[in-house]
């Protein structure tokens, strides 16, 4: 049977670490990193992960790990898997998490829909896709993260009452966020924030071109 390569919702991105990066990956990658492999059903155990039975975060996209680092510590009654593409920031997520003693962060490498597949049904306690790539050409479309499919694998990952909060820059693409998110009957909308989001970088850079923001919080019935 004729199989096809999943359909990614990510530029592959390398680049160079810094020094710094490089020796935190290399003294916490063995403690703190999961490897994302391509076809890989393999249940996580999220208790054994951690270390401790405790409520998960899934941080899809966490960009250079400023804002996963900042929820965590100021939320250590969580754990926060974090997953991303891009080794910098893999490497800088790793530092912070070493200047900062978090016991509380996982570091994925790898599709972040591959590791959701290895996720026990109501498993999670919150997602977080905070300006995921918009992919803003239609023949591209097919690329973005929140979509029907993907979304209600999400859905199904969270627990009763588990919240999904994305965010993004561009109105366009918040839109048809809102029309999917509505369209799963699994999903209620919320105007509850009470989780909070700092700042992000990719946040200050769309206010700064005019763009505005839109937060969309939905919670698993």
């Amino acid at each position: 049977m004729e199989t096809h390569p999943p359909i990614r919702t990510f530029h592959p991105r390398r680049g160079r670490m810094s020094s710094r990066h490089h020796d935190a990956h290399e003294a916490l990658w063995p403690a703190y990193g999961i490897t994302v492999t391509d076809g890989d059903r393999d249940p996580l155990d999220l208790p054994g992960l951690f270390g401790r039975s405790a409520p998960v975060v899934l941080e899809i996209g966490f960009g250079m790990g400023d804002l996963t680092a900042t929820m965590a510590a100021a939320d250590p009654d969580r754990d926060f898997l974090a997953v991303e593409v891009h080794t910098p920031g893999i490497g800088n997520l790793l530092a912070l998490i070493g200047d900062a003693g978090l016991t509380n962060v996982r570091v994925a490498h790898g599709d972040a829909m591959q590791l959701v597949h290895r996720l026990a049904p109501g498993s999670l306690d919150a997602v977080h896709v905070f300006f995921p790539d918009p992919w803003p050409k239609a023949r591209h479309h097919k690329r973005r993260l929140i979509s029907p499919g993907n979304v209600t694998l999400l859905r199904e990952r969270l627990r009763p009452g588990g919240r999904l909060h994305c965010a993004t820059d561009w109105p366009a693409y918040a839109e048809a966020m809102r029309e999917t998110l509505e369209a799963d009957p699994g999903l209620r909308h919320t105007t509850d924030s009470r989780e909070g989001r700092p700042e992000t970088k990719f946040e200050r850079r769309g206010t700064a071109a005019g763009r505005p923001i839109t937060d969309l919080i939905y919670v698993r019935a």
